[in-house]
């Protein structure tokens, strides 16, 4: 049996529900299980694929490659999915990230009304997908005709990764998808609730502890001038992290915190965005905070080398507050990237 994908506990405005990553069957992570994953090829909500164009990315018009979905059903949408997209690319001079949404009704083009048992990869009939990064693929291999592209970019690099060699020979078409290995690490994406009285265990000794530090201040006389410079020497800069640092301290191994309508879990003071930066979604509703990814996600992607490689502080994806219907297009939803800041290097 599937694990429980995230949202599909009841939310309050205070609960948060926390996502780690864990090793699964290529089977529980297919389209048709509507899986919550990081990595590998995207399992695609709505067949009806986004046009390769939109996953270029807007710094180097390189394609991006998949990094997360997650599957979110709510009251207005049975099946419910959002996926992120990035940059990889270490020397792009504008990295950038892109979110989406898809949804169905229970009764739609694609799946039976009934949850289906798990399948081996293949025994589906799909889309014609990008055989290196699991895009939509208008362009085919004009020799044999069955490698499918999603544009000229990686067409030359399976090409040159051994394709050219392969390209025709009997079984090659249902053999190696993955030559040029620019797809991040494959892993399924498991929830659990935040614990809360772990949290109010955390907020009561961080109380307690700003207590005992005020008693030692009397005890020792310390004069208002002093005291005054104490208080300025701890930012707001540092009173943020400090407080992401305790907070995260309760589960260190989440990748992703899932909390729609709430807030983000900020890992610096600069470059939080306002209401203003966060741009209504076309059907014209508000969009709303759903959910965030947390720098412990790089540890798993094999990625390294701040200056050429990926980073991040915490990705925000803000979605609309109605999640109004598109059919089986993908819609585009707003991601909001944070760095920490020089100080926190």
């Amino acid at each position: 049996m599937a694990a429980p994908s995230l949202a599909m506990a009841p939310h309050d405005e205070a609960s948060v529900e926390l996502a780690f990553v864990e090793p699964a069957a290529p089977a529980r992570l297919l389209s048709s299980q509507f899986p919550s994953k990081v990595g590998g090829r995207p399992a695609w909500l709505s067949l009806q694929l986004p046009d390769p164009e939109r996953l270029l990315c807007g710094g180097c018009t390189r394609p991006m490659v998949f990094l997360l979905q997650v599957y979110a059903p709510r009251d207005r949408a049975f099946h419910r999915a959002l996926l992120i997209f990035c940059c990889a690319v270490p020397a792009c001079p504008r990295r950038r990230f892109a979110a989406f949404r898809s949804q169905l009704g229970r009764i739609n083009d694609f799946y039976e009304p009934e949850p289906e048992p798990e399948a081996l990869p293949g025994t589906r009939p799909g889309p014609r997908l990008c055989r290196v990064c699991g895009a939509s693929a208008p362009k085919s291999c004009s020799r044999c005709r069955w490698a499918h592209y999603c544009g000229k970019e990686h067409q030359s690099l399976d090409w040159k990764a051994g394709h050219r060699e392969a390209c025709g020979r009997p079984g090659e078409a249902a053999g190696s998808l993955s030559s040029p290995n620019i797809l991040f690490p494959e892993f399924e994406l498991v929830m659990e609730l935040e614990d809360s009285e772990d949290q109010k265990l955390e907020n009561l000794k961080c109380v307690e502890s700003k207590s005992a530090a005020e008693s030692d201040c009397v005890t020792e006389a310390i004069d208002e001038q002093e005291l005054e410079a104490m208080a300025k020497h701890e930012s707001e800069e540092d009173r943020i992290f400090a407080k992401f640092k305790r907070r995260i301290a309760l589960a260190p191994d989440q990748v992703l915190r899932y909390c729609r309508g709430g807030c983000p879990l900020w890992v610096s003071g600069e470059n939080i965005p306002s209401k203003t930066d966060i741009p209504n979604c076309p059907c014209g509703a508000k969009r709303e905070f759903e959910f965030q990814v947390m720098p412990q996600l790089l540890n798993y992607l094999k990625v390294d080398c701040l200056e050429e490689s990926l980073d991040w502080g915490t990705l925000s994806v803000y979605t609309c507050e109605q999640s109004c219907d598109h059919g089986n297009e993908y819609s585009t939803e707003f991601l909001w990237k944070q760095d920490f800041s020089a100080e926190q290097y």
